[in-house]
Order: structure tokens, then C-alpha cells, then sequence
């Protein structure tokens, strides 16, 4: 099976999963990768696993670049199932000499996979600076917990310079080709935005802490390798992801407006409509989304990317709307920061929905404007009331930071 050589005899031999589309909740239209690399050295090692059922795939692109009992390391950078799930088949079939990984990765492999399983392994533990030689590479690891488990690690090819950089800069995205320039490139950050905005969105100053580590140890990067997506290689592409990853880790937003809503019948819509129109007339953008008709991944990933968020909701059983309650739900495990929010919908004989929402990004700290409510269908004076609330949001958005 094809591999694909990033530099230096260090080679992809991962999987490409077309049919994956939901991954833990997170929708994934584009399918994904599980992205395992070889290097082949005096000391031939292999960082990261697949999915379990794909042992087999990886063990034929192995093939191709050396005799696959020529592996004499296994280094795991993570222990999600998506990394490791193929590695108790993978090392049974290598019989590696050393398998490398972080204390607590290795706690976390006996309770995935059984004491008496990973007994044989032969692990070696390793933290942030420990090196081995490889022959003519050195790696070199960092300890990165909460990117986004606690037992996560990177490896730094130090001679190549090339970042073998588990769950950081990845993307879901199944695709033919391996590398970011082969592709357009606005799919590309697409998905490497959703990604960040779904899965690392909590972990912001982690990251910035792993870039200010990055830049203490003077480490360069010819290419950047993640578990999951395609490779970046060219200077270009390399600055992009990086300086993406500087501006989401500090909730950095262009001026704009995502109303995310969903509606019973229409008061609700009508009322976005009206906002929308509100904030049009400020000059700002302003996107419209709505719940049952959009992914929550796509939900998150416009908070990520909006400077305001106002979440509108109907009233159904002195609550809000269910779409909307797995909407706050989601969002509260991302923890946002730096967001102008606020609640806005409709009700009929009794209220309550926007007020479980206005309360709900309360609780997230963020900055929050009063709620707007109107009872059944609004009239034309609610609705010019509606586009008022607009133009004074995007008149907030355009001061913000100013």
C-alpha cells in the first residue's frame, strides 16, 4: 500500500477513514485520518497507533518501508482509542524492544487494555526533554497534559526538524493526498478550525503555554505532522497554523455576529431575521444558524469565530428548546472565553426558555447583555425593536477592544 516519505526516511503509514462521521459527538462530513509515522533508522521506530481494525493497513504501508520485525521502537504519544485502539495487535505483530510514553499514558494503557496485556511491552517511561538516539535521529518529547488527555505527548524529530504533534494542528479530513499544499487550503483551516474549536477550545492557555515552551527550547519546524488530517510542510502553511493556534488559544474574533437559534413556529426565526437586519445596517457580518438544521460542531465552531454570539430559543415546557439545551450543553465543556452573548426568543402562555439560556451564559463568565422576549408572534414594533438590539450589538462588537 502507498506511504508517503515527510523527509529524511520518515514516512506516513497511516489510515484514511472515508466513512467516519461522527466522532464522539463531533460531527465529521469529511471523514478523517489516523495518521501513524515511521522512521527508519539503525533504531526503526514507530509513533502512534490507529484505530483499532486498521492494524492491518498500517502493518502493509510498514511493509513498504522496511521488514516489519525490523521495528524496534513503539512510541505512543496518546491513548485515545483513536491512536492506541490497534496497538495491542500492532505490538504483538512488531514485538518491539521499548515502548515509549509518559507515566501517566502508561497508567492509562493498563486500564484501556489490561494489566496482563501490556505486561510484555517493555515500557519505558519518558517526560518533556528526554532524547534517544535513533541512529541518525534524535527525538526528543514533550509532555503537553490536557492536549487534550492527560497523558498526551509530542514527539520533535530534532535532526529533521520535523513535529510529530498528536492531536495539535490536526483536522478531520479524509482526502487522497497527504499534505496541506496539495489541497485547498480553505478546507484545510476549515476543518483545522472546527477541530480546534471542538476539541481544544477549553485547553486555550495550554497552548499558549506549549507555544511559549516551543519558543524557550528554539524549536523549528520543517514540517508538522498531527494524528489526524493532513501534513503541513511549507514555510507558509506552517506560520498559518501556528499563528491560528496563537490567535484561537486567546479567543482572538474578527468583528461579527452568529445568532444560533432554533425556532417552533417561526416567532423565534422572525425575530432572527430582525437582528440579523440589525446588525446588516452596522456594517458587520453577521451569520445566522440554526440548530436543527446545523451540526453542533458547526455551533462551536461559531463561537470560535465570532467576536458575539446571541443563542435564541422558543419556550417548550418552561424550558428551552431540546436543540438549543444540547447546544448550551456542548458549549459549557468548551468554556469560551472572551465572547459578547446573549439570549433572545419568543414564548406562549408562559416563559422560561430564555431565561434557562440568559442564565446558562451567565454561568460561563462571559459578557452578557440583557435578554429580549416577546410573547406569541412579535408585532412590527417587537421586530424594529429586534433590529435596535442588532445595531446595539454590532455597535458593541465594533468598540470591542477599541
Amino acid at each position: 500500500m502507498e506511504r508517503y516519505l515527510l523527509k529524511d526516511d520518515i514516512w506516513w503509514v497511516g489510515v484514511i477513514d472515508w466513512d467516519v462521521r461522527d466522532f464522539h459527538g463531533y460531527e465529521t462530513p469529511r471523514g478523517t485520518t489516523y495518521n501513524a509515522y515511521l522512521i527508519v533508522d539503525e533504531k526503526t521506530t514507530l509513533v502512534d497507533g490507529v484505530r483499532a481494525g486498521y492494524g492491518p493497513e498500517v502493518l502493509r504501508r510498514i511493509s513498504g518501508c522496511c521488514e516489519p520485525a525490523s521495528v524496534d521502537y513503539l512510541v505512543v504519544n496518546h491513548v485515545e482509542p483513536d491512536h492506541s485502539g490497534a496497538l495491542p495487535w500492532l505490538v504483538e505483530r512488531l514485538a518491539p524492544e521499548k515502548v515509549f510514553c509518559t507515566s501517566r499514558a502508561k497508567d492509562a494503557l493498563v486500564l484501556l487494555y489490561g494489566e496482563e496485556a501490556i505486561a510484555p511491552w517493555n515500557i519505558e517511561v519518558v517526560g518533556t526533554g528526554d532524547e534517544i538516539s535513533l541512529g541518525a535521529h534524535t527525538l526528543t518529547f514533550l509532555e503537553v497534559p490536557m492536549l487534550h488527555w492527560p497523558d498526551s505527548m509530542l514527539t520533535y524529530v530534532k535532526e529533521a526538524k520535523v513535529l510529530l504533534a498528536n492531536d495539535g494542528f490536526g483536522q478531520h479530513l479524509a482526502t487522497s493526498k497527504r499534505f496541506a499544499d496539495e489541497v485547498d487550503i480553505d478546507v484545510v483551516m476549515d476543518e483545522a478550525a472546527k477541530y480546534y474549536g471542538n476539541i481544544l477550545m477549553p485547553f486555550g492557555n495550554q497552548v499558549q503555554k506549549l507555544v511559549k515552551t516551543v519558543g524557550e527550547l528554539g524549536l523549528e519546524f520543517d514540517v508538522i505532522a498531527p494524528s489526524h488530517g493532513v501534513i503541513w510542510r511549507t514555510p507558509e502553511d506552517i506560520a498559518r497554523i501556528i499563528q491560528s493556534y496563537v490567535d484561537w488559544s486567546s479567543f482572538k474574533a474578527e468583528p461579527s455576529v452568529a445568532l444560533i437559534f432554533d425556532t417552533m413556529w417561526y416567532s423565534t426565526e422572525k425575530m432572527t431575521r430582525a437582528i440579523e437586519d440589525g446588525v446588516a445596517q452596522e456594517g458587520v457580518p453577521c451569520s445566522v444558524f440554526r440548530l436543527s438544521r446545523t451540526p453542533l460542531a458547526e455551533a462551536a465552531r461559531a463561537v470560535q469565530t465570532h467576536r458575539a454570539v446571541l443563542v435564541g430559543t422558543p419556550t417548550l415546557n418552561n424550558g428551552m428548546l431540546p436543540s438549543v439545551g444540547a447546544f448550551m450543553t456542548y458549549i459549557k465543556g468548551l468554556r469560551p472565553k472572551e465572547r459578547l452573548v446573549g439570549a433572545y426568543g419568543s414564548y406562549g402562555w408562559g416563559g422560561g426558555g430564555v431565561k434557562q439560556v440568559d442564565a446558562a451564559l451567565r454561568d460561563l463568565k462571559l459578557e452578557v447583555i440583557d435578554p429580549l422576549e416577546y410573547k406569541y408572534v412579535p408585532t412590527d414594533a417587537d421586530l424594529a425593536a429586534c433590529e435596535e438590539y442588532g445595531r446595539a450589538v454590532a455597535r458593541r462588537v465594533k468598540e470591542w477592544g477599541s
